[in-house]
């Protein structure tokens, strides 16, 4: 972890602090940097990894782990169409996916597929056509980039595939699956380990896996392809996954179990990896507590510690701290709250048009509750030339309405580092 020098400064001139107003002089270890980005979810880890590609000095703040541990791992782009390009040219005008030109959207996500091929995490698919993936429960789930152990999943109901399942996991169900598929049937192994983070550890033992593998062969196995829940491996389940399929001569593809997911948790492993290869540094558990601004300019954040305070100091910062789940954003009774600069929020009409009890219904009205950004990523109506902002936390992003997950955070990411990268040129 960088040291930061310390200094003295009075919290009367600029430096705000949370719990700390009135208490005159407070030496404060400063950390400088170029950028500092907030929020280590797949816009924030994006835009950071761009940023110190291009040369700036970079850092990451979160106060833990983000919401992209709990997805499937797959870039949903958009799902309306089965073009997901096309998908997109009829989004609403007001759509973040507007702000950025169909090329940037095209050099956004292949610029992610070749990051994470570069360090081994490879993704399949184009934007040329949308796919599907099979979910815990025998539904289908459109989306567009994939881990490449998901590549083999069955497009149609035709398809025949035998489902492994292990004793005691409760995160997955072979039984929905079959009979959602005619085609279909499962076996069980007892691995010794019955959650989806310590099956995915035994797969990392060879020795375990070429018992599991004896296993298999054994079972005379009749369907064309084999589907697994999504725990063949912490990090290298391409390999485990290619090294079964060898063995059984068979094609093999994971299935995401339900929340918290290995897919999603290797998705933020390797963004992360990624950030830190080109230079970038994280600063784990580290909430923002306050600002020191100057003027209509942003000049550190402030992150508490058991110690003195640490001012991490920078020409810009980018937010990309999530929506509601994420935690970027809260709600009251009658205000929807930004909590790091106090943003303006868009707010969709009055709280009765917001509050709704099913808050994953795709037409919830707090959908479009958010930052509303200009053609720079810059918020509107903010007094502050220097943030940018990408992902959920944008305003009118509709995600589950229109299938927009981590696409729109790699393509919103990218973007506000660009213009953070020309800002600050």
């Amino acid at each position: 972890m960088p040291l930061g020098r310390p200094i003295t400064r009075r919290a009367a001139c600029g430096i705000h602090l949370s719990g700390n107003s009135g208490r005159g002089e407070e030496t404060v270890s400063v950390i400088e940097y170029d950028v500092i980005i907030i929020g280590a979810g797949v816009a924030g880890l994006t835009a950071g990894a761009r940023l110190a590609e291009d040369g700036y000095r970079v850092a990451l703040v979160t106060k833990g782990e983000p919401t992209a541990c709990l997805s499937t791992g797959c870039i949903d782009v958009c799902s309306l169409d089965h073009d997901p390009m096309h998908a997109i040219s009829h989004l609403p005008e007001e759509h973040p996916y507007h702000l950025t030109a169909r090329a940037s959207i095209r050099g956004a996500l292949d610029r992610f597929k070749s990051s994470l091929n570069e360090i081994g995490a490879q993704y399949t698919g184009t934007l040329e056509n949308n796919r599907y993936i099979l979910s815990a429960l025998g539904t289908y789930k459109t989306t567009c980039l994939t881990p490449v152990t998901m590549s083999a999943v069955p497009q149609n109901d035709d398809e025949d595939i035998h489902i492994i399942t292990f004793s005691g996991l409760k995160d997955f169900y072979p039984s929905y699956i079959i009979s959602r598929r005619k085609n279909s049937s499962s076996s069980i192994y007892d691995a010794g380990a019955s959650t989806t983070m310590g099956l995915a550890a035994n797969f990392e033992q060879e020795e375990f896996l070429e018992n599991f593998i004896v296993w298999l062969e054994k079972q005379n196995i009749r369907e064309s392809k084999i589907a697994f829940p999504a725990v063949l491996g912490l990090e290298s389940a391409a390999k485990i996954a290619q090294k079964i399929q060898n063995r059984l001569g068979r094609k093999v593809f994971e299935i995401p179990t339900i929340p918290p997911s290995m897919p999603g948790r290797r998705l933020f492993n390797a963004l992360k990896h990624y950030f830190r290869k080109k230079g970038g540094t994280i600063y784990w558990s580290w909430p923002v507590s306050g600002v020191e601004k100057s003027g209509n300019i942003i000049e550190a954040v402030i992150t508490p510690s058991e110690g003195r305070p640490n001012s991490l100091n920078a020409k810009a910062f980018v937010l990309g701290t999530g929506s509601f789940v994420g935690g970027g954003l809260t709600a009251g009774r009658s205000k929807i709250t930004e909590i790091v600069f106090d943003l303006p929020v868009h707010t969709p009409g009055s709280r009765d048009d917001w509050f709704d009890n099913d808050y994953f219904s795709i037409n919830h009205g707090i959908g479009t509750a958010g930052i509303i950004a200009d053609a720079s990523f810059r918020p509107k109506e903010s007094p502050w030339e220097n943030i940018f902002v990408c992902g959920s936390i944008l305003a009118h992003t509709k995600i589950l309405k229109y299938g927009c997950g981590h696409g729109l955070a790699v393509v919103t990411g990218h973007a506000a580092a660009k213009a953070c990268a020309e800002y600050i040129r």
